[in-house]
C-alpha cells in the first residue's frame, strides 16, 4: 500500500500509544503513525527488505502502569521463517497455534501478547493471559477476515487488559 486507508487513522485517533507488530514494509508507516500517537513497533519478515526497519528489534516488553505487554512479530528470526516455510511446502500445512506456543515461550510473566505473522485476527485469553494478533490493514493478505486492526484497553487500576479486533471498513 502506498498509505495506510484513512479509515486506520480514524479509528486510531485518540489512542494513547500504538503497537506495531512487523511487516511494517514501508518506513513512511511508522511516521504516519506517529501523526496520531507514539509508535512502539518491531521487525517482521517483510521488514528484511527496508534498511529503515533493520534497527527495530524482533521482540520487546512494554509497561502501560504495571501491565506488561510483550510485542513480537512472531516468525522466529530468519532460521524460524525458513524452518516454517519448509513445513508449509511439504505438508502445505500451516499451525497457527504454534506461533502462540512460541510467543509464550518468548515473553514469561506478561499479561499480554501481541504479535503478527499469521495476518489472522485472534483475540482470546490463555492462562489469565492476553494472546492477541490484530489481523492486518492489508485486505490481500486474509479475504476471509478482511482488513482489521486491533485496540488494547489497559485498566492500570486493575491490572487488567482487555482486547478488540476492529474491522476496517467505512461505517
Amino acid at each position: 500500500m502506498k498509505a495506510l486507508p484513512p479509515r486506520v487513522l480514524e479509528l486510531l485517533a485518540g489512542v494513547d500509544l500504538i503497537l506495531h507488530a512487523g511487516d511494517i514494509c514501508r518506513p513512511g508507516v511508522l511516521d504516519e503513525l506517529r501523526c496520531v500517537a507514539p509508535v512502539v513497533a518491531v521487525m517482521g519478515n517483510r521488514d528484511i527488505w527496508y534498511r529503515a526497519n533493520h534497527t527495530l528489534p524482533m521482540k520487546l516488553i512494554i509497561e502501560v502502569g504495571q501491565v506488561k505487554i510483550g510485542l513480537t512479530h512472531g516468525h522466529g528470526g530468519l532460521l524460524g521463517y525458513i524452518k516454517e516455510k519448509l513445513i508449509f511446502f511439504t505438508t502445505g500445512f500451516y499451525a497457527f497455534r504454534r506461533y502462540e506456543r512460541r510467543a509464550r515461550t518468548w515473553f514469561d510473566g506478561v499479561d499480554a501478547i501481541v504479535f503478527g505473522h499469521t495476518h489472522y485476527p485472534v483475540n482470546r485469553v490463555r492462562n489469565g493471559q492476553l494472546l492477541f494478533n490484530p489481523g492486518s490493514v492489508g485486505p490481500d493478505y486474509r479475504a476471509k477476515f478482511g482488513a482489521s486492526l486491533g485496540r488494547l484497553t489497559v485498566n492500570t487500576a486493575e491490572k487488567r487488559i482487555v482486547g478488540e479486533i476492529l474491522p476496517i471498513q467505512s461505517p
